[in-house]
C-alpha cells in the first residue's frame, strides 16, 4: 500500500513504469492526497485510469474539482467527464458559472452532452439536478429468465441493481422490484406475478431536501423519479442523498451558531470569505445588545440604590439566553427532520411553558441555595433583606427562563411561517430578545419584592 509521500515520490520520478502502481490506489488513497497536496493533484489525475479518476472524483469538494479540471489537459478532463455518473456529472457542473459549464460541455461525447444538457435543464436544487438515467426498466410480461438475461447485457451500465422498475408501454412506472425477488422464483415466472404495486417515487421538480425524509423513513437504496404525469424519468441513490443530507446539516449548524454557511471546509475558505461570512450576524446582535445597555441605563437609579442587584444581572441573562437558544436547536431540528410544523405551534408552546417553569424553578432553587449559603456561611454579605434578594432571583429565573424557552421555541415557527430561514435568523434574534428582556423582567420583579427595602415603594419617576 503506497503512503502519501510514496505517491509523491512516484510523480516527481516521473517514470512511466512506475505510474502503474498509481492505478492500484483507492478512492480514499486519491481523494487525501488531493486534499493534502494540491499542487501535485493535477499530475497524479492525469496518471490514473479513467474510470478511477472518475470514482474518486465525485468525492472532492467543489474548489478541488475545479483545481482539477482546469489543470487537466483537454483530452484527459473529457474522459475525466465523460466517465463521471450522470448524476455526479450533473451535480458538478451544476455548480460552476455559465461560462465555465460552456466550455466543458463542448469536451463531452454527444450522447453525454445530450444527457447532461437534460439533466441540468431541471430547476436548481431539484431532485431532477440529483437523478441519473441509467437503470433497468423491465415490462410486467417478462420472465425472470428474460429479467436476468436483460441485467447481464446493461447491468454494467447501471448505477445499481438492487431495484428493477417496471413500465408500461408509454413509459409510466407501474411498479418496482427488489432484485432479490428474482432470485428466488422459477425462471419461467413472469414478472407480474411478482409484483405487488406498492412503491415510493419522487417528483422531479420537487426540492432535493425533500428527497431525504423519504429516503430516511424507506430505508431504500434507491428510489424513482416521475413526472407529474408518472413516466419514469431515472433515478436517486441513497449515496447522493447521503452527501445532500451531510452538506444541509452542516449549513444547518453553522447557521444556528449565528453565521453564514461556508459552503466549504473550514480548512480551504479564504480568510476574507470566512470573515465576511461570520461579521454580517456579529454585527446584527451587536447592535441588539446596544438594547441591553440602553435597558440597564434605564434602571441605573434602581443600581445605583440597591447595588447587590448588579451582582446577579450576568446570572440572569446568561440562563434566559441559554435556555432560548436551548429550544430554538431542539425546534429547529425537530423541523428540519419533519417531525413539526407551524401547525403544532400550540402543541410546542404548551410543552415549553411547562418545561420554562419547571427548568426556571429549578435554576431558581439552586441560584437560591446559593445565596442563602454565601450568606450563612458568611462569604458575602448580602445585608439584612438577604432573604428578599434570594427571592427576587429565584422569582426572576423563573421568569427569564420561562420566556427564553418561549421565544426560543415559538420564533423559528414565526420566522418559517414568514418564508425566512429559521436556522439563520434564530440564534441571533432569541440571544438578543432574551438579554433584553430578561432585564426588564429581572428589575419587574425587584420592584415588587425589594419594594420599601432596598428599593423605593415605588418606580422611579412616580410618586
Amino acid at each position: 500500500m503506497l503512503s502519501l509521500n510514496d505517491i509523491k515520490n512516484l510523480l516527481q520520478h516521473n517514470k512511466i513504469t512506475d505510474f502503474v502502481k498509481l492505478r492500484k490506489l483507492s478512492s480514499r488513497d486519491i481523494v487525501e492526497f488531493t486534499n493534502r497536496n494540491t499542487k501535485w493533484a493535477a499530475k497524479l489525475f492525469q496518471h490514473l485510469d479513467p474510470m478511477q479518476a472518475a470514482r474518486a472524483f465525485k468525492f472532492l469538494r467543489k474548489k478541488r474539482q475545479e483545481i482539477i479540471i482546469n489543470s487537466l489537459p483537454e483530452q484527459k478532463a473529457a474522459e475525466l467527464l465523460n466517465n463521471l455518473l450522470p448524476d455526479d456529472r450533473t451535480a458538478f457542473l451544476s455548480l460552476l458559472p455559465g461560462h465555465a459549464v460552456k466550455e466543458l460541455l463542448k469536451i463531452l461525447e454527444p450522447e453525454v452532452r445530450a444527457e447532461t444538457l437534460e439533466l441540468l435543464g431541471y430547476p436548481k436544487g431539484s431532485v431532477g439536478r440529483l437523478m441519473t438515467p441509467d437503470y433497468v426498466a423491465i415490462k410486467k410480461e417478462d420472465t425472470v429468465h428474460d429479467i436476468l438475461d436483460l441485467i447481464k447485457h446493461r447491468g454494467k451500465a447501471t448505477e445499481t441493481l438492487n431495484f428493477l422498475f417496471v413500465v408500461d408501454d408509454a413509459g409510466l412506472l407501474i411498479d418496482d422490484i427488489n432484485i432479490k425477488d428474482f432470485l428466488v422464483v422459477e425462471p419461467e415466472t413472469r414478472v407480474e406475478q411478482i409484483m405487488d404495486h406498492q412503491y415510493l417515487t419522487l417528483n422531479v421538480n420537487r426540492s432535493q431536501k425533500e428527497a431525504i425524509p423519504v429516503f430516511r423513513n424507506s430505508s431504500r437504496f434507491a428510489l424513482p423519479v416521475t413526472d407529474d404525469s408518472g413516466v419514469l424519468l431515472g433515478i436517486v441513490t441513497v449515496d447522493d442523498v447521503l452527501r445532500l443530507a451531510e452538506k444541509e446539516d452542516t449549513r444547518e449548524i453553522q447557521k444556528i451558531g449565528g453565521s453564514e454557511a461556508l459552503d466549504e471546509p473550514y480548512t480551504t475558505i479564504s480568510f476574507p470569505s470566512l470573515i465576511r461570512k461570520r461579521a454580517g450576524w456579529l454585527v446584527i446582535l451587536f447592535l441588539g445588545e446596544m438594547l441591553t445597555a440602553t435597558a440597564m441605563q434605564h434602571f441605573q437609579d434602581e443600581l445605583a440604590k440597591a447595588l447587590v442587584l448588579a451582582t446577579f444581572i450576568p446570572l440572569i441573562i446568561s440562563s434566559g439566553g441559554n435556555s432560548g437558544s436551548q429550544a430554538s436547536s431542539i425546534i429547529i431540528r425537530a423541523m428540519a427532520i419533519g417531525e413539526i410544523g407551524f401547525r403544532d405551534w400550540w402543541r410546542v408552546m404548551r410543552r415549553e411553558i411547562i418545561s420554562g417553569l419547571a427548568l426556571g424553578s429549578i435554576l431558581g432553587a439552586v441560584g437560591f441555595l446559593r445565596i442563602t449559603i454565601w450568606q450563612q456561611l458568611k462569604i458575602v454579605d448580602y445585608g439584612q433583606y438577604w432573604l428578599l434578594v434570594g427571592i427576587t432571583v429565584f422569582l426572576a429565573l423563573i421568569g427569564v427562563v420561562l420566556w427564553g424557552t418561549l421565544s426560543g421555541s415559538m420564533l423559528p415557527l414565526i420566522l418559517k411561517k414568514l418564508g425566512a430561514d429559521p436556522a439563520a435568523s434564530s440564534a441571533p434574534f432569541v440571544a438578543t430578545l432574551v438579554d433584553v428582556t430578561g432585564l426588564i423582567i429581572y428589575f419587574t420583579v425587584a420592584f415588587f419584592v425589594l419594594r420599601g427595602t432596598l428599593l423605593p415603594p415605588y418606580p422611579t419617576g412616580h410618586q
